[in-house]
């Protein structure tokens, strides 16, 4: 995990919990949407990139659309257990330019950036707030 990444993580681990799984799976939505815009982006300047972005996507895209999320339809993955596999997928887009061996620093910048993104929406879920059943 990158430098930034981690100190995203101490700075935000302990604070309150502000959103709830409804504002965590909004922003899951989002994140995936910025990484397919991304690949579309690097594209043409970097083949490797655009892969990047479009792996972490399509990883975050999986999880989310296998997570049962408090009030939907029952799948695959409680979301505590989201939350959990969501920390190590920011790792996993943090280490995505030594893995792809990127060289440009905006690439590279660009996956830390995010690294940190999804650890500070992890961190600020509450995760074990709900109770299973579903609201009216």
């Amino acid at each position: 995990m990158s430098v930034l990444t981690s100190a995203t993580d101490v700075a935000t681990r302990r604070l309150p919990k502000l959103f709830n799984a409804d504002a965590h799976h909004a922003a899951d939505y989002l994140l995936v949407g910025s990484f397919a815009a991304a690949g579309a982006w690097f594209f043409r300047r970097n083949r490797r990139a655009a892969l990047a972005a479009w792996i972490s996507g399509a990883s975050l895209l999986g999880l989310t659309l296998l997570t049962s999320y408090p009030g939907k339809d029952r799948r695959y993955l409680a979301f505590p257990l989201h939350g959990k596999i969501e920390t190590g997928m920011a790792a996993m887009v943090a280490a995505m330019p030594e893995f792809l061996r990127l060289e440009d620093d905006k690439e590279r910048h660009y996956f830390t950036v995010k690294a940190g993104l999804l650890t500070v929406v992890s961190n600020l879920t509450a995760f074990s707030a709900h109770n299973g059943r579903s609201r009216h």
